[in-house]
């Protein structure tokens, strides 16, 4: 029983070097500068490109997993909001690491009007520091943090939010689009 004890305390010593871990991943892109250039795979059997996106504002939200509650939920607000974010210039995707397969289910079932990018390598994830480690039922996990970025026409980052909050979060990124 004692052995058991000391090897869950192995455990526990092990969280610092977690913490390690996710200050590593730091993000690649800063607000007021432009974004390097990136594709990326599209529901709808697409490939997304930034520079086939000048001319438009994008929002890119980042979620952890399909099909759970806050991202579904995420999910419908960007959704219920992409006409008027049209409207505003601006063109909407969600990204997780989750596959393309899985994407096309989630968007099917869900009625999103939003495009859903598949990020498995996890080149965008990292590019905009993303990935980072999470407590999950007591135990550090690898995982997106929940966050959005919005750029310009021009292809420069002009805003994020990092650790959002779900309720009225895609209400204030709109707002946001609007003002630019």
């Amino acid at each position: 029983m004692a052995k058991k004890k000391s090897a869950s305390k192995k455990v526990v010593k092990k969280k610092p070097a977690a913490k390690k871990a996710a200050a590593a991943s730091t993000s690649k892109v800063t607000v007021g500068k432009s974004l390097p250039a990136f594709s990326i795979a599209s529901t709808g059997g697409r490939t997304v490109a930034l520079s086939d996106l000048k001319g438009k504002s994008v929002v890119l939200y980042f979620y952890p997993k399909d099909s759970t509650p806050g991202c579904t939920l995420e999910g419908r607000d960007f959704s219920r909001l992409n006409d008027q974010f049209k409207k505003a210039g601006s063109v909407v995707f969600g990204i997780s690491r989750d596959s393309m397969k899985s994407h096309e289910k989630f968007k099917d079932k869900e009625k999103y009007t939003v495009d859903l990018l598949s990020d498995e390598d996890e080149k965008v994830c990292n590019l905009f520091g993303v990935i980072k480690m999470k407590n999950m039922y007591g135990r550090q996990v690898r995982g997106i943090e929940r966050s959005t970025f919005v750029i310009d026409s021009d292809g420069k980052l002009v805003k994020e939010w990092r650790g959002v909050r779900v309720p009225g979060h895609a209400d204030e990124v709109l707002a946001f689009v609007k003002s630019l």
